[in-house]
């Protein structure tokens, strides 16, 4: 996040104006509707790079054994797609230098909070508007116009989707430890009290 990007307030409101053929049935076998593999190749040339048929692989899904679409497959893909359309943003495009960032982000950046958050509130809800803008910028080495290092990296943090996810199981985890021991006490209590009333 060392260089300075473009203003989040842009990229956001770019992000709400995502056009709806983005937000189509990504291509997976014989279902969905856009193949992402050519979205992908169209915005690495965008971007100034090059592109070869290694590269597409990653975008080319195929149906399970049972011949259906796994949803976290189909979630993932429509996540990328979005993210490439903010990445299409003019800022990015003029810069002409961000091809490859930009592939590693699309490739390998984003299945994680993939599996948490439905591609669709990337573009409906606010703070997932700023989260997936925020985490563009920092595959690529930026940070908003405006912000520190700190602040950027602070505010990806609160956002962060897998972040709050973690701290959700932790939680959970802690209660159902919590719940074992309150159980474990009261058997015990129980146990202690039949032995009591066994010795009068």
């Amino acid at each position: 996040m060392d260089e300075q990007g473009p203003q989040l307030e842009t990229l956001t409101r770019w992000l709400t104006e995502c056009p709806g053929d983005f937000l189509a049935a990504p291509r997976i076998g014989s279902a969905g509707v856009i193949h992402v593999d050519a979205v992908v190749a169209d915005l690495m040339r965008d971007l100034g790079g090059s592109t070869d048929k290694s590269m597409a692989a990653p975008f080319q899904a195929a149906p399970n054994p049972r011949g259906d679409v796994a949803k976290a497959q189909s979630n993932w893909m429509s996540v990328v797609l979005i993210a490439c359309w903010v990445l299409h943003h003019p800022w990015f495009l003029a810069a002409n230098r961000f091809s490859p960032l930009a592939y590693g982000l699309l490739a390998n950046g984003l299945q994680e909070t993939a599996r948490v958050v439905a591609a669709t509130k990337f573009i409906s809800a606010p703070d997932r508007r700023e989260e997936l803008v925020r985490l563009c910028l920092a595959q690529l080495g930026l940070r908003p116009e405006g912000e520190t290092v700190a602040q950027a990296e602070d505010r990806l943090t609160t956002l962060s989707s897998i972040g709050r996810q973690k701290v959700i199981q932790a939680a959970r985890k802690a209660e159902q430890r919590a719940q074992a021991i309150r159980e474990a006490m009261k058997k015990a209590a129980a146990e202690e009290a039949a032995a009591k009333y066994t010795r009068e």
